[in-house]
């Protein structure tokens, strides 16, 4: 069990309301599903929480897979990928704005407004993997980290040991050539 076609007409049975169908899902993509959760949250007590948060999505969406946008495990995955991404960002520590010097950066406009739901495109997501592996490799990790791990400014600061302007730089210039490369 696991492979595309069994997924994708699970899913089909999950949107009709068929409980063993999300039973045998839940079976055949679980372990994949919380590798993916615990990595971002670090945690497996919220890790499980954000799962079983995935799942219930995924019971009330699952009507909303299309095939040609890509694999049913990756629309799974990008679901739990969110979730967790959502969970960390709520949890983290809250700060006055009045302490200008505590507040955690947040991503930039050109970050915040970039679609990260490329997991389960196909050749999209080829081509976009070959356009990160272009860059070199600070703007390579700040981008991953910032979009796809969910780390501020301050984060990735503190993590690469480097200024913050240039962690900005290297996200906003970054983003620009991963633009132009796609768009070839």
């Amino acid at each position: 069990m696991g492979n595309a076609e069994t997924l994708d007409g699970l899913l089909g049975a999950v949107a009709a309301g068929d409980q063993s169908a999300f039973q045998r899902l839940y079976a055949a993509t679980s372990a994949k599903l919380f590798g993916v959760i615990v990595r971002i949250v670090g945690r497996r007590d919220v890790a499980e929480e954000v799962l079983q948060d995935t799942y219930l999505a995924i019971w009330d969406h699952a009507g909303d897979f299309r095939t040609e946008r890509g694999s049913p495990i990756a629309w799974m995955a990008a679901i739990g990928r969110n979730r967790a991404l959502n969970r960390r960002r709520g949890e983290r520590e809250t700060v006055s704005l009045d302490d200008p010097d505590g507040a955690p950066m947040l991503a930039d406009d050109a970050v915040a407004g970039a679609d990260l739901d490329w997991a389960g495109a196909g050749a999209d997501a080829r081509r976009l993997h070959g356009c990160l592996e272009s860059l070199e490799e600070g703007p390579r990790s700040c981008i991953v980290m910032a979009l796809v791990e969910g780390y501020t400014h301050q984060e990735l600061v503190k993590r690469l040991d480097c200024p913050l302007g240039t962690v900005k730089s290297w996200i906003r210039r970054g983003l620009s050539r991963l633009k132009d490369c796609l768009a070839v």
